[in-house]
């Protein structure tokens, strides 16, 4: 996996002068050896890959436009909160990944849930969570577009980011922590239909049918059809070529490739 060396995007922040080549601000490192954070997060205005290697080879007008989203701030953000936990590395889908490349996008969809389930810590980003403490009520009013929770709770790949890493910490819009996984495990299983023993000790050894699996992701949303079922992958422990473009035959494809592996008839339910 590539990770962002967490020193070198934090002092090229001030220093404009320097230009680092793709060896400096991203190294591919063994995810099963390396201490590494990786962030979690609904998307919004991202820097790509290719924006992150040649930020500071940009025109000045290009580069000052980039530094300004959202999604740039919260690489450094995450960067700093790494730094403060001692993390020399961190892992973000949006600038790590090179998706011009559809073969390294394919290999990392198929090893995202090993890189959430072997990172020393998640970041859950609540991007719009205003308060310092974490929302444990319904409110429509705060979160009209999203079922009364914070977006993250609704998007289809963050039910694998909330259940792959040992330790999340949630943090709201202004950076504030509001709270872990651990602590807040019995307030998550409401929210998310997942049992606490699965929230607080992973997915090893549990005896759970496929239509359990596949309720958790009940009502919540991808942009895109095909990450319906690509986002479930690592929950089933199966792997299998990114086809984007095959819209719902992804889900078909999957379903497939859980009966090849598994017994259990109840994925039959789910369509």
């Amino acid at each position: 996996m590539k990770l962002l060396n967490v020193e070198v995007v934090l002092n090229r922040k001030e220093d404009v002068q320097q230009a680092e080549s793709e060896d400096g601000i991203l190294k591919e490192l063994d995810d099963k050896t390396t201490s590494y954070a990786i962030l979690s997060h609904r998307w919004g205005a991202e820097v790509t890959y290719k924006e992150m290697i040649g930020l500071m080879k940009m025109e000045e007008q290009k580069r000052d436009e980039v530094r300004k989203r959202d999604g740039y701030q919260k690489i450094i953000k995450s960067c700093e909160q790494a730094e403060k936990d001692g993390y020399k590395w961190l892992w973000i889908d949006t600038c790590c990944i090179d998706k011009r490349s559809s073969s390294e996008l394919s290999e990392a969809i198929n090893a995202m849930y090993r890189w959430y389930q072997n990172a020393q810590v998640c970041y859950a980003y609540l991007n719009d969570v205003d308060e310092s403490v974490f929302p444990t009520e319904h409110d429509n009013s705060k979160f009209a577009k999203s079922k009364g929770r914070p977006e993250w709770f609704m998007r289809g790949w963050t039910l694998q980011e909330l259940i792959a890493p040992k330790q999340v910490e949630f943090f709201n819009k202004d950076w504030v922590p509001i709270g872990n996984k651990q602590r807040l495990a019995p307030t998550l299983q409401g929210i998310t239909g997942v049992p606490r023993d699965v929230l607080t000790d992973g997915l090893v050894g549990k005896r759970l049918s496929v239509a359990q699996i596949m309720s958790w992701a009940a009502g919540r949303v991808t942009k895109r059809v095909e990450d319906r079922a690509y986002s479930l992958m690592g929950l089933f422990g199966v792997k299998m070529p990114m086809l984007y473009g095959e819209g719902k035959n992804a889900f078909r494809r999957l379903q497939l490739k859980i009966i090849k592996e598994s017994s259990d008839h109840s994925i039959f339910a789910w369509g």
